[in-house]
C-alpha cells in the first residue's frame, strides 16, 4: 500500500461508489476541489481510498474520504488517515477538521477527533462536526 498525489478528477469514482452511490457522478465534486489536494490509497495499481484536504491558513478540512468497501476493515482509512496527520503537520497545519458521518464516529475518536457540536443531517444522513489540533 501506498499513498499518492491525484488530480480532483481521480477522486470521483470512489467518492461515488463509496459515499453517494444513489446521487449522480456530479454529486460528488466539491466547490474548491480545484485547489484542494488529493490523495489515493494504491494497492496493487487500484486506487482503492481518496481523501481531499481543504487548506486555509494553519487550519485543514477533511472532506470526501472514501474506502472502497472490499477493503474496509483493513487498515486502508487508518493509513490514510495516518499519512494526512503527518503530512500535514510538516506542512505546520496544526488543526483539522471535518463532517463526520455518525456511523463513522468510532472510527474518528480512535485518532482523538472529538465532537464539536450536535448532529445534523446532509441529504438524510447524519453527522457531527469533528476537530482535533495537531
Amino acid at each position: 500500500m501506498k499513498v499518492v498525489s491525484i488530480k480532483w478528477q481521480d477522486t470521483i469514482l470512489v467518492r461515488h461508489q463509496v459515499l453517494w452511490p444513489d446521487k449522480p457522478p456530479e454529486f460528488c465534486r466539491v466547490e474548491g476541489d480545484e485547489q484542494a489536494l488529493h490523495f489515493a490509497v494504491m494497492s496493487n495499481q487500484q486506487t482503492v481510498c481518496v481523501a481531499s484536504l481543504y487548506l486555509d491558513n494553519n487550519t485543514a478540512r477533511l472532506r470526501k474520504f472514501a474506502t472502497l468497501s472490499a477493503f474496509q476493515g483493513k487498515g486502508v482509512g487508518t493509513f490514510m488517515i495516518n499519512y494526512l496527520i503527518d503530512n500535514l503537520k510538516l506542512q505546520g497545519i496544526n488543526y483539522l477538521w471535518f463532517d463526520a458521518r455518525e456511523s463513522a464516529l468510532g472510527f474518528y475518536q480512535r485518532f482523538g477527533f472529538d465532537k464539536t457540536g450536535e448532529l445534523f443531517y446532509k441529504s438524510d444522513v447524519a453527522y457531527y462536526r469533528m476537530s482535533k489540533s495537531l
